[in-house]
């Protein structure tokens, strides 16, 4: 695995002169961020040893070099999936590439299933923590101490600090920005009502198929995490609308413009 990792990190140095100390992982729908990338680079998934390749509608799969809100940063369009068939170890590759490259700050976006009642298809989700329902853990296995501790603390998965300055961010351009608890699922099913209605007992507020795997290995990496979801279908036990990937593909289009506002902004500012 360190071999993998060092031969990636690599090849990616040997396409980019400078490396930047802030990711950005971009979810469905939410790729047209790069449109306000000032781009430099871009490297194809395919071109890199070992990482897997996105199959995902929506999903491109290339890692873009170059500015956003004046700061220098990677961007990754296009991320990997474990209902796609990856195990958890290929789903977070890239952010062990990216620690490996010098990455400190992770930005990480979904698209995701509403539960909370206050929700509206459409709101931005600001992540406070998550709840882990995948059956399997990426930091499984034997343990790296190069790469973090073998029992990584959970406490502040999602940075206090960065969540602050993007709520303030927000309240300066009046964008209505919520806050909740993401529910990680393996997918590729979408949620039946029963299952929302679960979510939201134990604590739920959104339910996704991302995210929390490159989230802990981010904390177990020792970057500060920033993580927000677009609320693009609701669901429980009251709700009968059919979600479909088409529809939540476009609610998160539809949002996409406050949510690149509040990123552009906190990547300044961080």
């Amino acid at each position: 695995m360190l071999e993998k990792i060092k031969c990636a990190a690599d090849y990616v140095r040997s396409q980019v002169a400078e490396m930047p100390k802030v990711a950005i992982i971009l979810g469905t729908g939410l790729g047209e961020l790069v449109n306000h990338i000032n781009i430099q680079k871009e490297i194809q998934y395919n071109e890199i040893p070992s990482m897997p390749v996105s199959t995902v509608e929506g999903h491109s799969g290339k890692l873009i070099f170059g500015n956003l809100g004046g700061r220098y940063v990677m961007a990754m369009q296009g991320r990997f999936h474990y209902y796609e068939g990856y195990d958890m170890k290929q789903v977070t590759f890239p952010v062990r590439v990216m620690k490996a490259l010098g990455v400190e700050t992770l930005f990480v976006s979904n698209a995701a299933g509403g539960m909370n009642k206050d929700f509206k298809v459409g709101d931005i989700m600001i992540i406070t923590d998550h709840i882990n329902l995948f059956p399997e853990n990426p930091l499984r296995g034997k343990n790296y101490e190069e790469l973090g501790t073998r029992f990584p603390a959970m406490t502040e998965a999602y940075s206090h600090r960065l969540i602050k300055i993007a709520d303030d961010i927000a309240a300066e351009k009046d964008i209505r920005v919520m806050h909740g608890v993401y529910v990680g699922t393996p997918g590729p099913t979408f949620e039946t009502p029963a299952e929302y209605e679960y979510f939201r007992i134990i604590g739920g507020d959104a339910v996704g198929m991302s995210t929390v795997p490159e989230v802990i290995v981010a904390n177990h990496a020792g970057m500060e995490v920033f993580g927000v979801s677009v609320i693009t279908d609701l669901g429980g036990k009251d709700i009968t609308e059919v979600p479909t990937h088409e529809e939540v593909q476009k609610a998160a289009v539809q949002a996409q413009p406050f949510m690149t506002e509040i990123m552009k902004e906190l990547v300044a500012r961080i």
